[in-house]
């Protein structure tokens, strides 16, 4: 019994941190990954563990039989085994709320689906004090017993945390992922509890565990979110990546995780460069310098690649200049390349974060353009006074930064914090509010430079050409973006979640 009953707790320890991964994960494709969706996450599914642990001891000291422990974990297998099966409906629903920017419904369908897994780690919760009340046989040996049991917890715990993120999400999705566990869960259960049955109990609850052991795997669980024109999912390492195509324009979308942002866009039409949205404006930031020429570009970096959309307007508008590309999810490329048409001879593309490779990277760039969202957010280490000296560094006499943020309506914290910061290292910020959208687009220089020179530059091309279609977008828009004396990120202190999390609160509860 002791042995078998450690095993027990070892699967029970598993299985619950695999319920937490995959619970990050099933949120995260309709909420995003901020930080109170994490929170959220992790307070409820302590609240079960502790309720569990509660219920679990008091229940052990009434019932201290081996079959009642069994008959727990084998309910909390089969409502594990349920959740891939109705998750789909229930996230729809807070998809809609989320759409609908509905504080009651966003906050409770938030809260309804992290009733998902409400009875399933509250169950579990009960595995170790119930292991501990029928192993501990006298007070002296209690201790040990206790640590013992809570160590070979943890240890399952540890592999719980590393099995579905490093090999079972990205290979099998995380509803079969699911499927995985409460099924190890469900045959060291039903083997505890069926020699302890009656016969003509275990017989037929044999029968039916094993119907749903088989049947389970193979059921077809189709897409994790119903999305419309969609033509190809996968989860990855790092996101949900969804690919969407227009039915009459085939226009190709790249959208990730809760899909409230469009990624990267792709047109059939090889004509078609501009897209109307802020992508644009990467393209007139070189003529923020004075008498500028195209000839002068040679060299750009993006940081958030995406599926390609920045490299292929640079590409189609500067010729065969030199892009390193750089795109932390190597899955995101391969879409990008499948679907994108992200297959240009002079972008070279790097799969690492943006801070290492401007660290180690040898090259100078006439622009550096950084698109980086873990939505909603900028990773906190492409947003600092550090990274943008590090920047500095490796920009040409007449190089550009570009940065893509955001705002709300009234709300533009973010962006007067890095317009206070760029000006530590650059001497002129410039700012574009992308009309219709909540982005902004921010612009530093290598030298001293104006709008004047701005609107001369552009004035050269015709109002027909793709750089006069760009400059009828950009020019009116153009400001000159002043510090305040207020928040500068540095590598010590950057709240850009913080802040982002308030500009997003602010705009639900205004909305």
């Amino acid at each position: 019994m002791k042995y078998f009953l450690s095993g027990l707790v070892f699967v029970g320890g598993m299985t619950s941190l695999a319920l937490e991964m995959c619970a990050s994960r099933l949120l995260g494709a309709y909420f995003g990954t901020s930080l109170y969706i994490w929170g959220c996450i992790i307070g409820l599914i302590l609240l079960y563990l502790m309720v569990g642990y509660f219920l679990g001891g008091r229940i052990a000291d009434r019932y201290p039989h081996e079959q009642a422990l069994y008959v727990f974990t084998t309910i909390a297998a089969l409502s594990i085994l349920l959740i891939p099966f109705v998750c789909k409906w229930i996230l729809g629903w807070s998809a809609t709320a989320f759409q609908e920017i509905s504080v009651s419904v966003f906050l409770s369908s938030l809260i309804g689906s992290m009733l998902l897994f409400a009875i399933p780690v509250t169950l579990l919760g009960l595995v170790s004090p119930y292991a501990i009340r029928l192993l501990a046989r006298d007070v002296k040996s209690s201790g040990r017993m206790s640590g013992s049991l809570y160590a070979i917890s943890t240890m399952g715990s540890i592999l719980g945390a590393f099995l579905p993120v490093l090999w079972l999400i990205p290979a099998v999705g995380v509803r079969k992922t699911l499927i995985i566990f409460a099924l190890l869960l469900l045959i060291v259960s039903l083997i505890g509890l069926l020699p302890r049955l009656r016969l003509n109990i275990a017989v037929p609850v044999a029968v039916v565990a094993l119907v749903v052991i088989v049947a389970s795997p193979l059921l077809p669980l189709g897409s994790l979110k119903d999305i419309p024109n969609l033509i190809y999912e996968q989860e990855s390492l790092y996101n949900y990546i969804q690919v969407t195509q227009d039915p009459q324009t085939g226009t190709r979308e790249l959208i990730l995780n809760e899909g409230e942002a469009i990624h990267s866009i792709y047109y059939p039409d090889k004509n078609k460069i501009l897209t109307g949205w802020y992508w644009d404006y990467f393209l007139a930031a070189p003529y923020l310098n004075k008498n500028y020429q195209a000839s002068q570009f040679k060299s750009a970096a993006i940081i958030g690649l995406a599926a390609g959309t920045i490299a292929h307007q640079i590409t189609q508008v500067y010729g065969p200049v030199s892009i390193d590309g750089v795109e932390l999810d190597p899955a995101i490329v391969n879409v990008g390349r499948k679907y994108f048409g992200m297959n240009e001879p002079n972008l070279h593309v790097y799969t690492q974060d943006g801070r290492p490779f401007m660290e180690t990277t040898k090259h100078t760039y006439d622009l550096v353009a950084i698109d980086a969202f873990q939505q909603p957010y900028i990773p906190f280490q492409l947003t600092t006074r550090e990274f943008f000296q590090e920047i500095h560094s490796h920009l040409s006499p007449t190089g550009v930064l570009t940065l893509n943020t955001g705002h709300t309506q009234t709300d533009y914290r973010l962006v007067q914090a890095f317009i206070n910061t760029l000006s530590t290292v650059f001497p002129n910020v410039y700012v574009f509010n992308v009309p219709g959208t909540f982005n902004t687009e921010i612009m530093a220089t290598m030298q001293p430079t104006s709008l004047s020179n701005f609107q001369e530059n552009l004035s050269r091309f015709s109002p027909n050409s793709t750089m006069g279609e760009v400059a009828s977008e950009v020019l009116p828009v153009a400001s000159v973006g002043h510090a305040n004396g207020g928040l500068v990120f540095s590598d010590d202190k950057a709240p850009v979640e913080q802040l982002t999390d308030q500009l997003l609160l602010n705009y639900i509860q205004q909305s």
